[in-house]
């Protein structure tokens, strides 16, 4: 389904999705064209879902991100609970994980008080969810939102 060029263009495009079709035919060796329908292609397969733009969340204002897990008492295999979580603005990701706990949810604040309005507002309104347990990050390291390597698999 996917070759090593599209794998090439995928891989250039996670780095900078604004690059033009020229750029990356140069790096890849094809016609511009060429780029453009490969693009096209992905786009409809559903392999490309959408582009970003990054922003820095400290100089907008969104200066604590932290970590939520979740516990409801959903039925197994019931996503109700996330869709809901998913609504929140401040909620940024939602994943169903296994363990003691249902989901982890990562959310941006701008400080500890807009969290604790969070936590008890808009995840304490939802009826099922049963408790939460909260890890505020220190310092983000490395975030990316791309896929590893796409060029060696």
């Amino acid at each position: 389904m996917i070759d090593n060029v599209d794998r090439k263009i995928l891989s250039i495009l996670q780095k900078n999705a604004r690059i033009s079709n020229a750029q990356i035919a140069r790096e890849v060796g094809l016609a511009p064209s060429g780029i453009h329908e490969r693009i096209k292609k992905l786009e409809q397969k559903g392999v490309i879902s959408g582009y970003r733009t990054c922003l820095d969340q400290e100089k907008l204002g969104y200066c604590v991100t932290a970590f939520l897990f979740v516990r409801t008492d959903d039925r197994v295999g019931s996503l109700t609970s996330a869709k809901q979580l998913a609504k929140i603005a401040e909620v940024q990701e939602v994943y169903h994980i296994a363990g003691d706990d249902c989901y982890l949810v990562k959310v941006r604040c701008a400080d500890n008080q807009d969290l604790g309005r969070l936590l008890r507002e808009k995840i304490g309104a939802i009826s099922s969810v049963k408790s939460s347990r909260t890890s505020i990050v220190m310092e983000i390291v490395k975030e990316e939102g791309g896929l590893p390597s796409l060029e060696t698999r």
